[in-house]
């Protein structure tokens, strides 16, 4: 076996090369926990777990959790890979019981952009500065979080209905005013000339409600800001007031809500790891 190991903040990034193998994997689930992702790049492998038998092949993606135990049997391949603290993972806890053992198709477009970016950051470790691996694996976390919410959740395409070129001019207009306080449905409807109860109708056909989708949206930003090493001396309130959050405690209590974790204890476990680069 040849591999290379790099941390990017709080989460290790691998790559490595097989010959045959067979490897049997324990329970190793601890008050650490941690969402294990793969990336077959090159070959096929074959995991077992319980009675599931999961076929891959270059291009696709599998997480686990660590907490079942399964066997793994390979030719010769190629693989990369993170560890990601399940502490820095904003992922529904909805979904998160439902990712771990799955295999995620190559033909997914997000696995198709998480591949690039682990097989880019292997392949230039040298190109990057110190202070790039925390940025970095914030960037990771987010995106290995839109993969496997969509693992979790698949959602079909939406039908083609009249209403339907209005919502994605919506979901932009969201995005956009983020930082404003006043963004709420009423204010959204009326931008659009179109009364609360149809911008609700036009939500009936997404995975959450308006107001759900602005609330998400803005965690996720404000989740961002935290991790970013280059924003460690702004006060928590301040982060959550240039994202709409009027009031520093609503803020505290969704953001628990959706990651499990305070604000403040969400930054101290992304500077956890602040080493740089390593090749």
């Amino acid at each position: 076996m040849t591999g290379r190991l790099v941390r990017l903040g709080a989460t290790p990034v691998w790559s490595a090369a097989f010959q045959p193998l067979e490897l049997r994997r324990s329970t190793r689930r601890t008050g650490a926990d941690r969402y294990r992702l793969a990336l077959l790049v090159e070959g096929e492998a074959v995991i077992t777990c319980g009675r599931r038998e999961t076929r891959l092949r270059a291009g696709d993606f599998y997480c686990d959790d660590g907490s079942r135990p399964h066997e793994i049997r390979t030719g010769p391949v190629r693989a990369v890979g993170a560890v990601i603290p399940e502490a820095l993972l904003p992922l529904p806890r909805d979904s998160a019981d439902r990712v771990p053992g799955h295999r995620i198709p190559g033909r997914d477009l997000m696995a198709q952009l998480l591949a690039r970016f682990l097989v880019q950051v292997m392949e230039h470790t040298g190109a990057y500065r110190p202070a790039d691996g925390p940025r970095l694996g914030t960037v990771l976390s987010s995106m290995a979080a839109a993969l496997l919410t969509r693992a979790a959740e698949p959602t079909p395409c939406p039908p083609l209905t009249p209403r339907a070129p209005l919502t994605p001019r919506i979901t932009a207009f969201i995005q956009h005013r983020l930082g404003d306080p006043e963004l709420t449905p009423q204010s959204i409807a009326a931008a659009h000339g179109i009364s609360l109860s149809y911008l609700h109708r036009l939500f009936e056909d997404e995975s959450e409600t308006v107001a759900a989708f602005v609330r998400r949206r803005r965690l996720e930003r404000a989740r961002f800001d935290l991790a970013d090493p280059a924003q460690a001396d702004t006060p928590v309130h301040a982060v959550a007031a240039r994202w709409g959050f009027a009031r520093a405690t609503d803020f505290a209590r969704a953001f628990r809500a959706a990651y499990g974790l305070a604000p403040g204890d969400f930054r101290k476990h992304s500077r956890g790891f602040r080493g740089r680069i390593a090749t």
